[in-house]
């Protein structure tokens, strides 16, 4: 097992009072501190109080509408149709609270939902899939016996066990998502970021793959709100990192296509960021509403993306920023 580079965490940088949720890129693999390895912040992250007497939180951060500088091409392949693969690592089975079946309903209604949006269509900007079937492969793993901390080389195990044990299939095209529950300790979440991407050769094969970790962990660090569209603050704020991280891995696959100077990819330079057109619904911020397989719809509060046509952060073409 070859373990590369994380280019992209979406980290935590703590501040008094209050927790601002922030981009970073770390360019130096197999570690879970962020060390002295040139990685730089994004600005404009959401500053979140904590609920409390007398304590408030405001309107998501809404964002620049001006043009950013841009990400360039380094000859690296972009993914022409990624599919989700989703790996339920924890306790989800909770009959109430973040992590229950319901909670896992919402990542699914918002991988179907996306798949072919507005949102999902600023990748093809860049070459690469503006749209992706959604296969929504899946699978659960209970956590080991007796606890123990994840790291990111646990990480890539769990990968490569779910595709050893054939438990979901050896995919060059799939991004597979290890989405942890609440309970479930991983050095660096929470305290450092709360999602990366990455890719590594695992049996042989070029596989990506991304840790995502439910934000009721840590709800003012890892979310933009600690209430959520849905009614589940934890997991309305991981899907809104589940949808940086897949993005990013479209345009940035092996870390060798889409970014800048500093690491930074086309999620990172529009991170934390909601745009202008932001609605309330039950005390709680969204900005997009997508269809749910079957009819109806669910809304969503997702962070924008960078369109490479004009260097600007969008939640969807011709939505507006």
């Amino acid at each position: 097992m070859n373990l590369y580079s994380l280019r992209s965490k979406t980290t935590i940088l703590a501040l008094a009072l209050a927790a601002s949720a922030s981009a970073v890129m770390a360019q130096n693999g197999n570690s879970d501190t962020l060390g002295n390895h040139g990685n730089s912040f994004e600005a404009g992250a959401p500053t979140i109080v904590p609920h409390g007497v007398n304590k408030t939180e405001g309107q998501p951060t809404a964002g620049t509408t001006g043009t950013l500088s841009a990400i360039t091409n380094h000859g690296g392949p972009v993914m022409a149709g990624p599919k989700p693969f989703l790996i339920w690592y924890g306790n989800w089975n909770q009959s109430n609270g973040s992590d229950t079946p319901a909670g896992q309903q919402i990542v699914r209604d918002f991988l179907f939902g996306n798949s072919n949006s507005p949102y999902f269509q600023i990748n093809g900007t860049y070459g690469a899939a503006s749209s992706y079937t959604p296969v929504l492969l899946e699978t659960t793993v209970a956590a080991a016996k007796g606890g123990g901390v994840l790291n990111d080389n646990s990480i890539a195990t769990i990968v490569q066990n779910a595709i050893n044990s054939k438990a979901l299939p050896k995919d060059t095209d799939a991004v597979y998502f290890v989405l942890t529950s609440s309970d479930v300790n991983k050095t660096g979440f929470c305290s450092q970021y709360c999602g990366w991407h990455t890719h590594g050769t695992l049996g042989g094969t070029d596989i990506k793959y991304s840790f995502v970790g439910n934000a009721n962990r840590c709800l003012n660090s890892c979310a933009a709100q600690t209430t959520g569209p849905n009614g589940n603050a934890g997991v309305d704020g991981m899907v809104s990192v589940i949808a940086h991280e897949l993005e990013e891995a479209t345009t940035d696959p092996d870390l060798n296509a889409w970014y800048d100077s500093a690491g930074a990819e086309n999620a990172d330079k529009c991170a934390w960021t909601f745009g202008q057109n932001q609605h309330l619904l039950g005390g709680a911020y969204y900005n997009m509403q997508l269809p749910k397989p079957g009819g109806g719809t669910r809304n969503f509060l997702i962070q924008r993306n960078l369109s490479a046509t004009d260097n600007k952060c969008y939640v969807g073409v011709g939505l507006g920023q």
